[in-house]
């Protein structure tokens, strides 16, 4: 049995395990991270919700797990997938990882899917790719995996190039490539983001019904915390390149810890609430190329003192499978 298969079908098994990940560039002789000591680890059949705005590190991150950062990065730290550690890893390990043991269902189905090819031959690649199939015989399992996605027709919109689709079925589609090969690892970058709230909808029950007939792992990377509350276990909130708190998901909604955290969550639309003014959080992610020295959230946090200013917090344990990386606790 492979180690792929076999880690498929040992519940609780990590798929993928991060480890003081950091990702840097070269900008004008300085080094700059922007991804800091990142650390996470996803079972078989789990779902890690990572959350954040815009230039956080989120992206960046998924890149790093799928080997796919621009070629002048720079990538310490450890990755494992399906045990077998990446950082460092030649390229050609790296593509018959792709598609395989690791997949990516990436934000713009659009710009994601080769616009002259078909969707059928486009799923059939991977699979002559790394299942050595004939293509005769990919392209009747590309239509199968159409149609276990739920796209109508399946054997005639395998034929369809990516223009004759819809937003909803061009997503559909891209998750059907991503899971040809049964990955051990499916990261998910924004997919519903380009999507209407009921198409939305659909894709998050797609992609929960796939989990539980392949028992993959998904990291799923969102800006937008009501929609990683629909389909997260656990939740990893990130700011300016670094983990601030890390927690299961009923627990970080239920008792949030950093102020961050707080900050993203108060700000959800709640039918229930009439508020005279909608509750932001001021200011803006700072960029990354400065020299931090303390807190990285100090400068929009209500409860910054001389001492967050000047000393970064680390990541620590508060109760059970909670951590946290602030000053201000318990205040």
């Amino acid at each position: 049995m492979s180690q792929k298969l076999a880690m498929q079908e040992v519940p609780g098994a990590l798929a993928l395990e991060v480890t003081d990940l950091t990702v840097a560039f070269e900008k004008q002789g300085r080094r700059v991270e922007v991804v800091s000591g990142v650390s996470f680890s996803i079972a078989a059949g789990r779902t890690l919700g990572v959350v954040g705005e815009s230039g956080c590190g989120k992206t960046m991150t998924s890149l790093a797990v799928m080997g796919l950062t621009p070629a002048h990065g720079l990538v310490s730290g450890s990755i494992r997938l399906a045990g077998q550690e990446m950082v460092g890893a030649p390229e050609r390990v790296w593509e018959d990882s792709r598609g395989a043991r690791a997949a990516m269902v990436f934000q713009e189905p659009m710009s994601a899917l080769n616009p002259v090819m078909t969707i059928g031959r486009q799923i059939a690649e991977v699979l002559v790719r790394h299942r050595r199939m004939r293509w005769r015989e990919a392209h009747e399992h590309a239509v199968e995996a159409l149609a276990s996605v739920g796209i109508p027709s399946p054997g005639l919109r395998a034929k369809d190039y990516p223009h004759r689709l819809s937003g909803g079925m061009r997503q559909r589609a891209m998750i059907a490539i991503a899971l040809a090969c049964r990955p051990a690892v499916l990261v998910a970058d924004e997919p519903t983001t380009a999507l209407d709230v009921t198409i939305q909808a659909q894709v998050l029950d797609l992609m929960v019904e796939m989990q539980e007939r392949l028992g993959m792992a998904i990291q799923f990377i969102s800006h937008n915390l009501a929609v990683i509350s629909e389909i997260a276990d656990e939740i990893v909130v990130m700011y300016a390149g670094k983990v601030v708190e890390k927690a299961q998901a009923d627990d970080l909604f239920n008792a949030p810890l950093h102020p961050y955290t707080r900050g993203l969550i108060e700000t959800l639309p709640d039918p229930q609430r009439r508020v005279a003014r909608l509750p932001v959080i001021p200011g803006a992610v700072p960029k990354l190329d400065v020299d931090f020295q303390g807190c990285r959230f100090a400068g929009r946090c209500r409860l910054a003192d001389d001492h967050c200013r000047a000393v970064s917090p680390s990541l620590e344990l508060h109760g059970a499978g909670h951590w946290v990386a602030c000053h201000k606790v318990d205040v």
